[in-house]
C-alpha cells in the first residue's frame, strides 16, 4: 500500500467515526431545528471535507473522483443533508472555478472556500429553465468594465450561507442556444443580489434551498469565469462530477437503510421468532444487498477511469440513475419491512424515506439521466 493510499484509508476511518459518533446523534437534533448544529459544523471543517476537490496548493485535500467516492459513502451513512452542508462548496459551486478559473479567482476563492470559511452556491436552475438548463434566460450584458446581470434562480442550495455564486447567464442572443452562455463568479454583498428564504421540504431538514434574484448586479468583466460562451460546458463538466458524487450520496444511504432493515428485523418477533427468520422478508434484504453492492461498485470503477481521464458523462448518468433509484427501493423496501413503525418519526426510517426522494430529482432526474445514457450510446455506436 502507497503512503498516499494509507493516508486515504486512515482519512475514510476517521469520517467513519464522526459519522457514526457525531453526525447519527444529531439527526433528530435537524429535524426539530431545520439546521446544522454547530459543533456539527466545525468537525466537517476540521475534517477537511469543505475542500475535498480543491487542490493541495490552495488548501484542500485535493481528492481524486475515488478518494471522493470513499469519504462520501461514509458521511451519508447519516442522513444526507450534513453532506448538502459542504457537499456544494466543494462541488459544483467550486469545480467551475477549479476547471476555468483563472489564478487570480482561484487565489481570491479556493484558500476560503477550502476551510469554510466561505461557502459557495451554483445557480443554473431557473423557474422556467429546470431540466433544461440551455433555455435559461438569466441575462449578463456587457457595460464597459462590467457586466449587468438581471434574473431569476430557482432551488440553489446553501444561497442563504453562501459567499459566492457561480451564476449562469445569456451573453448573446437565444438563437445562440447554449453557446451563448456564459458563467460569473458573483460576491454575496453586490448590490442588487437578493436571497429569499428557504422552501419549506418534505424532506432534507437541514438543507437549504432559495431563490437567489439578481437585479440590475453590476460584476466587474473580471468576474467573467473562463471566457464569454463557456459557461454551458462549464456546467455540464462540473455535473458530470457531481452526479458520481451524488450517486456515492445514494450508496451511503444505500448502506444505511440496509442497516437499518437488517437491525428491525433482527429484533422484531412475530409468530415466536425474528421477522428475519421469514424468507419473504429475507428476499426483501437480498434484493436490498445486492442493489448496494452493485451501486458500490458501479461508483468506485466509474470514478477510477474518471481518475484515468476517460470520458464519464455517461457512466457517471448510469452511476447516478442507478443509485439514486436503488435508493428509493430500499427504502420502501425497508419501511416496508418496519411495518407500521415505519410510518412513525420514532424510527429514523420513516425520515430518510423522505430524504431519500430527492436524490431522484437532485442533480438531473431520473429521466434525464437516461436520456443522457441513450444519447451518448448512439453517439458512440455513430448513431
Amino acid at each position: 500500500m502507497t503512503e498516499r493510499e494509507e493516508t486515504l484509508e486512515m482519512l475514510v476511518e476517521a469520517v467513519r467515526r464522526f459519522a457514526h459518533e457525531v453526525l447519527l446523534p444529531a439527526e433528530t437534533i435537524v429535524e426539530e431545528t431545520n439546521e446544522i448544529p454547530a459543533h456539527v459544523v466545525a468537525g466537517l471543517k476540521d475534517l477537511g471535507l469543505f475542500g475535498m476537490t480543491v487542490p493541495e496548493e490552495y488548501g484542500g485535500l485535493g481528492l481524486s473522483m475515488y478518494e471522493e467516492a470513499r469519504l462520501v459513502f461514509e458521511v451519508c451513512y447519516a442522513q444526507p443533508a450534513f453532506r448538502s452542508y459542504f457537499g456544494t462548496t466543494n462541488g459544483v459551486g467550486t469545480l467551475g472555478i477549479i476547471n476555468y478559473g483563472s489564478e487570480e479567482q482561484k487565489r481570491k476563492y479556493l484558500p476560503k472556500l477550502a476551510t469554510g470559511q466561505m461557502m459557495a452556491s451554483f445557480a443554473l436552475t431557473e423557474p422556467d429553465s429546470g431540466s433544461d438548463s440551455a433555455s435559461l434566460t438569466t441575462k449578463a450584458v456587457r457595460d464597459g468594465d462590467f457586466y449587468v446581470i438581471n434574473g431569476t434562480k430557482r432551488f440553489i442550495t446553501n444561497a442563504i450561507h453562501a459567499g459566492v455564486f457561480t451564476v449562469f447567464a445569456r451573453t448573446a442572443p437565444k438563437e445562440a442556444g447554449s453557446n451563448g452562455i456564459s458563467a460569473f463568479l458573483v460576491d454575496r454583498d453586490t448590490p442588487g443580489l437578493t436571497v429569499g428564504k428557504p422552501y419549506k421540504k418534505m424532506g432534507f431538514a437541514g438543507s437549504h434551498e432559495s431563490d437567489v434574484i439578481f437585479e440590475n448586479v453590476r460584476v466587474p468583466a473580471n468576474a467573467l469565469l473562463g471566457v464569454e460562451g463557456t459557461g454551458f460546458k462549464n456546467a455540464m463538466k462540473s455535473l458530470d462530477h457531481a452526479r458520481l458524487h451524488m450517486a456515492a450520496v445514494a450508496t451511503g444511504l444505500c448502506q444505511r437503510l440496509l442497516d437499518e432493515g437488517v437491525r428491525y428485523a433482527s429484533e422484531r418477533k412475530q409468530f415466536g421468532k425474528p421477522i428475519a427468520s421469514f424468507q419473504l422478508i429475507q428476499a426483501m434484504l437480498a434484493d436490498s444487498q445486492a442493489e448496494t453492492y452493485a451501486a458500490r461498485a458501479m461508483v468506485e470503477r466509474a470514478a477510477r477511469d474518471k481518475d484515468a481521464g476517460k470520458p464519464c458523462t455517461k457512466e457517471a448518468a448510469c452511476c447516478k440513475y442507478f443509485a439514486t433509484e436503488a435508493a428509493g427501493r430500499i427504502a420502501d423496501r425497508m419501511l416496508q419491512l418496519h411495518g407500521g413503525a415505519g410510518y412513525i418519526k420514532e424510527y429514523a426510517i420513516e425520515r430518510l424515506y423522505r430524504d431519500v426522494r430527492l436524490l431522484r430529482i437532485y442533480e438531473g432526474t431520473s429521466q434525464i439521466m437516461q436520456i443522457i445514457t441513450a444519447r451518448e450510446l448512439m453517439r458512440e455506436y455513430g448513431a
